[in-house]
């Protein structure tokens, strides 16, 4: 089980890394746009890549490889949220083809996902950490080596505790 806790670090086995989390800590999450990162057991589900960015991911985990044309509802109005759109889009939403690299690998954690409950928070990602752990809107974040390292060492049956 990887483990997430509140002093910024994500262990697994033998892995232990700094992480960047939400700009409210671990927490129950209340709603869309908290910046909270959600308390709670959770399965990663995919992994969106940059192929151009990351030749290799070494991992039995459903693999998607990001075009222009993928982006994430994060509109709680909308029948897409919390999932997979194809772009351009109307409703409100995160590009996964960003020219800063932390959507490089966007890797799908199943918080509100199955059922999705309309504004309980969408778009909680682990991803590559911006520059010296800079807080994120939810996710947890990683240094890219890193991130590539823990994702070389589980499989679709890994569970992620965030205590």
């Amino acid at each position: 089980m990887i483990v997430v806790k509140k002093n910024g670090y994500l262990e697994y086995k033998n892995l232990k890394f700094r992480c960047a989390l939400g700009k409210a800590g671990i927490k129950k999450k209340i709603k869309e746009g908290d910046n909270i990162t959600p308390k709670g057991t959770y399965k990663i589900l995919s992994i969106y890549y940059r192929q151009n960015r990351v030749k290799k991911i070494n991992c039995s985990i459903k693999k998607i490889k990001i075009t222009k044309k993928i982006g994430w509802c994060d509109d709680s109005k909308s029948k897409y949220y919390n999932k997979q759109i194809k772009l351009p889009c109307s409703v409100s939403h995160e590009i996964f083809y960003r020219k800063d690299h932390i959507y490089d690998i966007v890797c799908v954690i199943n918080y509100n996902i199955n059922p999705t409950l309309k504004g309980k928070g969408s778009a909680i990602f682990l991803h590559v950490t911006k520059n010296k752990y800079q807080r994120t809107k939810g996710c947890i974040a990683l240094k890219k080596n890193h991130l590539l390292q823990l994702l070389s060492q589980i499989n679709k049956n890994t569970k992620i505790k965030i205590i």
